[in-house]
Protein backbone atom coordinates (compact mmCIF):
# COMPACT_ATOMS: atom_id res chain seq x y z
CA UNK A 1 0.00 0.00 0.00
CA UNK A 2 0.41 3.69 -0.54
CA UNK A 3 1.30 5.40 2.95
CA UNK A 4 2.89 9.19 3.58
CA UNK A 5 5.81 8.47 6.31
CA UNK A 6 8.28 10.50 7.74
CA UNK A 7 12.16 8.37 8.40
CA UNK A 8 13.44 11.35 10.33
CA UNK A 9 12.15 14.94 11.72
CA UNK A 10 12.20 18.06 9.75
CA UNK A 11 10.46 20.41 7.21
CA UNK A 12 8.12 19.24 4.33
CA UNK A 13 11.15 17.84 2.56
CA UNK A 14 11.10 15.17 4.73
CA UNK A 15 7.72 13.09 3.97
CA UNK A 16 8.03 10.33 1.94
CA UNK A 17 5.62 8.28 -0.07
CA UNK A 18 6.93 5.16 0.97
CA UNK A 19 5.27 1.38 -0.90
CA UNK A 20 4.86 -0.76 2.57
CA UNK A 21 3.16 -3.88 3.79
CA UNK A 22 -0.69 -3.95 4.58
CA UNK A 23 -0.40 -3.41 8.86
CA UNK A 24 -0.97 -6.42 11.03
CA UNK A 25 -4.18 -5.75 12.88
CA UNK A 26 -3.96 -7.07 16.94
CA UNK A 27 -7.04 -8.76 18.31
CA UNK A 28 -8.89 -5.94 19.29
CA UNK A 29 -7.93 -3.86 15.93
CA UNK A 30 -9.94 -3.07 12.76
CA UNK A 31 -8.01 -2.98 9.32
CA UNK A 32 -9.68 0.35 7.86
CA UNK A 33 -9.55 1.00 4.01
CA UNK A 34 -8.90 4.86 4.07
CA UNK A 35 -10.91 6.72 2.14
CA UNK A 36 -10.07 9.98 3.66
CA UNK A 37 -7.68 11.58 6.19
CA UNK A 38 -7.86 15.39 7.20
CA UNK A 39 -4.64 17.39 7.96
CA UNK A 40 -4.18 18.74 11.71
CA UNK A 41 -1.73 20.83 13.17
CA UNK A 42 -0.53 18.62 15.34
CA UNK A 43 0.72 16.59 11.82
CA UNK A 44 3.18 18.70 10.72
CA UNK A 45 4.22 19.41 14.80
CA UNK A 46 5.21 15.51 15.03
CA UNK A 47 7.02 16.18 11.74
CA UNK A 48 8.81 18.70 12.93
CA UNK A 49 9.64 16.47 16.14
CA UNK A 50 8.07 19.47 18.31
CA UNK A 51 6.48 16.60 20.04
CA UNK A 52 9.09 13.85 20.12
CA UNK A 53 9.57 14.22 23.64
CA UNK A 54 5.83 14.28 24.49
CA UNK A 55 4.97 10.84 21.91
CA UNK A 56 7.51 8.49 21.89
CA UNK A 57 7.30 7.83 18.11
CA UNK A 58 9.18 5.24 16.31
CA UNK A 59 10.48 6.06 12.47
CA UNK A 60 9.80 5.58 10.26
CA UNK A 61 6.30 6.71 11.06
CA UNK A 62 3.22 7.49 8.57
CA UNK A 63 1.44 10.88 9.78
CA UNK A 64 -2.10 11.47 10.25
CA UNK A 65 -4.97 10.80 12.84
CA UNK A 66 -8.58 11.45 11.42
CA UNK A 67 -9.90 8.77 9.31
CA UNK A 68 -12.85 7.81 6.98
CA UNK A 69 -13.08 4.89 5.97
CA UNK A 70 -14.30 1.34 5.63
CA UNK A 71 -13.74 -1.72 7.42
CA UNK A 72 -12.00 -4.31 5.77
CA UNK A 73 -10.90 -7.13 8.44
CA UNK A 74 -11.49 -7.57 12.00
CA UNK A 75 -9.80 -8.85 14.92
CA UNK A 76 -10.27 -11.91 16.49
CA UNK A 77 -11.73 -10.57 19.43
CA UNK A 78 -14.14 -7.73 17.39
CA UNK A 79 -17.34 -7.90 17.65
CA UNK A 80 -18.69 -4.72 16.98
CA UNK A 81 -17.81 -4.55 13.18
CA UNK A 82 -17.72 -6.37 10.12
CA UNK A 83 -16.35 -5.68 6.95
CA UNK A 84 -17.89 -3.41 5.09
CA UNK A 85 -19.28 -1.27 7.46
CA UNK A 86 -18.39 2.57 6.54
CA UNK A 87 -16.40 4.11 9.80
CA UNK A 88 -14.45 7.36 11.70
CA UNK A 89 -12.25 7.32 13.88
CA UNK A 90 -9.58 9.75 15.40
CA UNK A 91 -7.08 7.08 16.62
CA UNK A 92 -4.34 6.64 19.17
CA UNK A 93 -1.82 9.06 17.72
CA UNK A 94 0.77 7.10 19.48
CA UNK A 95 0.07 4.31 16.78
CA UNK A 96 1.32 4.50 12.97
CA UNK A 97 -1.17 7.19 11.32
CA UNK A 98 -4.14 7.41 8.38
CA UNK A 99 -1.87 8.88 5.27
CA UNK A 100 -2.45 5.74 3.87
CA UNK A 101 -4.66 3.11 1.90
CA UNK A 102 -4.90 0.92 4.95
CA UNK A 103 -4.54 2.07 8.30
CA UNK A 104 -4.88 -0.45 11.77
CA UNK A 105 -7.00 0.72 14.39
CA UNK A 106 -8.63 -0.22 17.63
CA UNK A 107 -11.95 -1.38 17.57
CA UNK A 108 -13.56 0.67 20.15
CA UNK A 109 -11.80 4.04 19.08
CA UNK A 110 -14.22 4.01 15.65
CA UNK A 111 -17.77 4.94 15.45
CA UNK A 112 -20.27 4.55 12.53
CA UNK A 113 -19.54 7.18 9.81
CA UNK A 114 -22.64 9.91 9.20
CA UNK A 115 -24.90 8.32 7.01
CA UNK A 116 -25.68 11.84 5.46
CA UNK A 117 -22.34 13.51 4.52
CA UNK A 118 -19.41 11.73 2.37
CA UNK A 119 -16.23 9.94 3.52
CA UNK A 120 -14.55 13.53 3.00
CA UNK A 121 -16.45 15.54 4.92
CA UNK A 122 -16.70 12.69 8.05
CA UNK A 123 -12.86 12.41 7.79
CA UNK A 124 -12.52 16.43 8.64
CA UNK A 125 -15.01 15.52 11.96
CA UNK A 126 -12.90 13.48 14.49
CA UNK A 127 -9.86 15.27 15.95
CA UNK A 128 -11.59 18.94 15.10
CA UNK A 129 -14.94 17.91 16.71
CA UNK A 130 -14.02 15.82 19.93
CA UNK A 131 -11.18 18.90 20.55
CA UNK A 132 -14.40 21.61 20.30
CA UNK A 133 -16.59 18.84 22.25
CA UNK A 134 -14.21 18.35 24.88
CA UNK A 135 -13.34 22.22 25.52
CA UNK A 136 -16.64 23.25 25.43
CA UNK A 137 -19.57 20.62 26.46
CA UNK A 138 -16.69 19.23 28.80
CA UNK A 139 -14.50 21.40 30.24
CA UNK A 140 -16.44 25.07 29.55
CA UNK A 141 -19.20 22.88 30.26
CA UNK A 142 -21.49 25.57 28.10
CA UNK A 143 -25.15 26.27 29.03
CA UNK A 144 -28.46 27.51 27.20
CA UNK A 145 -28.22 31.27 28.17
CA UNK A 146 -24.62 31.63 28.29
CA UNK A 147 -22.44 34.20 26.61
CA UNK A 148 -19.35 32.44 24.45
CA UNK A 149 -16.25 34.13 22.72
CA UNK A 150 -14.69 31.65 19.56
CA UNK A 151 -11.54 32.69 18.73
CA UNK A 152 -10.96 31.58 15.07
CA UNK A 153 -14.64 30.71 14.19
CA UNK A 154 -13.60 30.01 10.62
CA UNK A 155 -10.87 27.58 11.60
CA UNK A 156 -11.34 23.64 11.30
CA UNK A 157 -11.66 23.75 15.19
CA UNK A 158 -13.38 26.94 15.43
CA UNK A 159 -16.36 26.58 13.19
CA UNK A 160 -17.21 23.15 14.53
CA UNK A 161 -17.27 24.60 17.99
CA UNK A 162 -19.15 27.40 17.56
CA UNK A 163 -22.14 25.10 15.97
CA UNK A 164 -21.99 23.18 19.37
CA UNK A 165 -22.29 26.28 21.51
CA UNK A 166 -24.92 27.59 19.10
CA UNK A 167 -27.06 24.13 19.59
CA UNK A 168 -26.32 24.08 23.65
CA UNK A 169 -28.51 27.28 23.40
CA UNK A 170 -25.51 29.79 24.40
CA UNK A 171 -25.30 33.54 22.25
CA UNK A 172 -22.18 33.36 20.06
CA UNK A 173 -19.30 35.41 19.23
CA UNK A 174 -16.59 34.52 16.56
CA UNK A 175 -13.51 35.94 15.23
CA UNK A 176 -12.42 35.58 12.03
CA UNK A 177 -10.88 38.06 9.12
CA UNK A 178 -13.55 39.84 6.87
CA UNK A 179 -13.09 37.62 3.99
CA UNK A 180 -14.40 34.95 6.09
CA UNK A 181 -17.74 36.78 7.73
CA UNK A 182 -20.00 35.09 5.46
CA UNK A 183 -19.27 31.71 6.12
CA UNK A 184 -18.86 32.06 9.95
CA UNK A 185 -22.10 34.14 9.84
CA UNK A 186 -23.72 30.87 7.95
CA UNK A 187 -22.64 29.17 11.11
CA UNK A 188 -25.32 30.93 13.16
CA UNK A 189 -23.38 33.51 15.11
CA UNK A 190 -24.54 35.90 17.25
CA UNK A 191 -21.78 38.36 16.81
CA UNK A 192 -18.80 38.45 14.40
CA UNK A 193 -16.11 40.40 14.93
CA UNK A 194 -13.57 40.90 12.32
CA UNK A 195 -9.69 40.80 13.91
CA UNK A 196 -7.88 42.15 11.38
CA UNK A 197 -10.16 45.79 12.16
CA UNK A 198 -11.42 45.56 15.50
CA UNK A 199 -9.61 44.75 18.88
CA UNK A 200 -11.97 42.14 20.00
CA UNK A 201 -11.87 42.85 23.78
CA UNK A 202 -13.61 46.56 22.74
CA UNK A 203 -15.94 44.94 20.48
CA UNK A 204 -16.88 42.31 22.85
CA UNK A 205 -19.02 42.58 26.32
CA UNK A 206 -18.17 40.39 28.96
CA UNK A 207 -19.10 36.03 28.16
CA UNK A 208 -19.22 33.31 30.09
CA UNK A 209 -16.47 31.49 28.03
CA UNK A 210 -13.56 32.16 25.60
CA UNK A 211 -12.10 29.67 23.24
CA UNK A 212 -8.51 29.90 22.59
CA UNK A 213 -7.51 28.50 19.19
CA UNK A 214 -4.77 30.92 18.70
CA UNK A 215 -3.12 31.15 22.17
CA UNK A 216 -0.22 34.22 22.55
CA UNK A 217 -1.25 37.41 22.40
CA UNK A 218 -5.32 36.69 21.43
CA UNK A 219 -5.21 34.46 25.19
CA UNK A 220 -3.79 37.29 26.83
CA UNK A 221 -6.00 39.91 25.73
CA UNK A 222 -8.97 37.58 25.81
CA UNK A 223 -8.73 37.63 29.73
CA UNK A 224 -10.47 40.87 30.04
CA UNK A 225 -13.41 39.85 28.46
CA UNK A 226 -14.41 37.26 31.17
CA UNK A 227 -17.37 37.75 33.44
CA UNK A 228 -16.24 36.83 37.05
CA UNK A 229 -15.85 32.49 37.32
CA UNK A 230 -15.89 31.99 33.66
CA UNK A 231 -13.40 30.45 31.76
CA UNK A 232 -10.71 30.31 29.25
CA UNK A 233 -10.08 27.35 27.64
CA UNK A 234 -7.27 26.46 24.94
CA UNK A 235 -5.50 24.10 22.58
CA UNK A 236 -3.04 26.16 22.18
CA UNK A 237 -0.99 26.82 25.69
CA UNK A 238 -2.32 26.13 29.20
CA UNK A 239 -3.51 29.34 30.15
CA UNK A 240 -1.98 30.62 33.75
CA UNK A 241 -3.73 29.54 36.38
CA UNK A 242 -1.94 32.11 38.38
CA UNK A 243 -4.06 34.98 36.39
CA UNK A 244 -6.85 33.07 36.17
CA UNK A 245 -7.10 33.25 40.22
CA UNK A 246 -6.09 36.84 40.58
CA UNK A 247 -8.54 37.49 37.93
CA UNK A 248 -11.59 34.90 39.62
CA UNK A 249 -11.82 33.24 36.77
CA UNK A 250 -10.99 29.99 35.39
CA UNK A 251 -8.46 28.44 33.06
CA UNK A 252 -8.40 24.99 30.93
CA UNK A 253 -6.24 23.01 28.75
CA UNK A 254 -7.24 20.36 26.24
CA UNK A 255 -5.37 17.82 24.45
CA UNK A 256 -7.45 14.89 23.50
CA UNK A 257 -6.79 11.18 22.32
CA UNK A 258 -9.62 9.04 20.83
CA UNK A 259 -13.07 9.33 21.55
CA UNK A 260 -16.09 7.28 20.58
CA UNK A 261 -19.04 8.16 22.36
CA UNK A 262 -17.92 12.07 21.51
CA UNK A 263 -18.20 11.00 17.34
CA UNK A 264 -21.03 8.97 17.94
CA UNK A 265 -22.58 12.17 19.06
CA UNK A 266 -21.24 14.04 16.58
CA UNK A 267 -22.38 12.08 14.32
CA UNK A 268 -25.94 12.26 15.58
CA UNK A 269 -25.97 15.66 15.00
CA UNK A 270 -24.66 15.34 11.38
CA UNK A 271 -27.61 13.33 10.72
CA UNK A 272 -30.19 15.62 12.26
CA UNK A 273 -28.85 18.29 10.24
CA UNK A 274 -27.46 20.04 13.38
CA UNK A 275 -24.05 20.42 12.78
CA UNK A 276 -22.33 21.13 9.26
CA UNK A 277 -18.29 20.49 8.83
CA UNK A 278 -16.70 22.78 6.33
CA UNK A 279 -14.35 21.29 3.98
CA UNK A 280 -12.20 24.06 2.83
CA UNK A 281 -9.58 22.38 1.17
CA UNK A 282 -9.01 18.76 -0.66
CA UNK A 283 -5.53 17.02 -1.49
CA UNK A 284 -3.97 14.22 -2.73
CA UNK A 285 -2.22 11.60 -0.73
CA UNK A 286 0.86 12.63 -3.33
CA UNK A 287 0.37 16.31 -2.89
CA UNK A 288 0.82 16.02 0.95
CA UNK A 289 3.53 18.82 1.19
CA UNK A 290 1.25 21.35 0.06
CA UNK A 291 -1.36 20.32 1.98
CA UNK A 292 1.08 20.21 4.81
CA UNK A 293 2.16 24.11 3.72
CA UNK A 294 -1.64 25.35 3.59
CA UNK A 295 -1.70 24.02 7.11
CA UNK A 296 1.20 25.83 8.43
CA UNK A 297 0.09 28.72 6.74
CA UNK A 298 -2.24 29.36 9.08
CA UNK A 299 -4.82 30.77 6.80
CA UNK A 300 -7.08 27.87 6.17
CA UNK A 301 -10.94 27.32 6.13
CA UNK A 302 -12.73 25.00 7.66
CA UNK A 303 -10.56 21.24 7.67
CA UNK A 304 -7.71 20.38 4.87
CA UNK A 305 -8.57 16.84 3.38
CA UNK A 306 -6.43 14.07 1.96
CA UNK A 307 -8.74 12.39 -0.78
CA UNK A 308 -6.68 8.71 -0.24
CA UNK A 309 -9.32 6.14 -2.31
CA UNK A 310 -12.71 4.92 -3.61
CA UNK A 311 -15.68 4.81 -1.41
Amino acid sequence: MKAVRIHRYGGREVLSIDNIPLPDIAPDDVLVRVVAASINPVDWKVREGYLAQMIPHALPLTLGWDVSGVVETVGTRVTQWQTGDAVFARPDIARNGTYAEYVAVRASECARKPRTISHVEAASLPLAGITAWEAMMDTARVQAGQRVLVQAGSGGVGSLAVQLVKAAGATVIATASGRNRALVESLGVDQFVDYTTTKVAEAVEPVDAVFDTIGGEVQEAAWSILKPGGIQVSIISPPSEEKATVLGVRAGFVFIGPNAPVLERLATMVDGGRLRPIVGAEFALEDIAAAHALSESGRAVGKIVLYVGKP
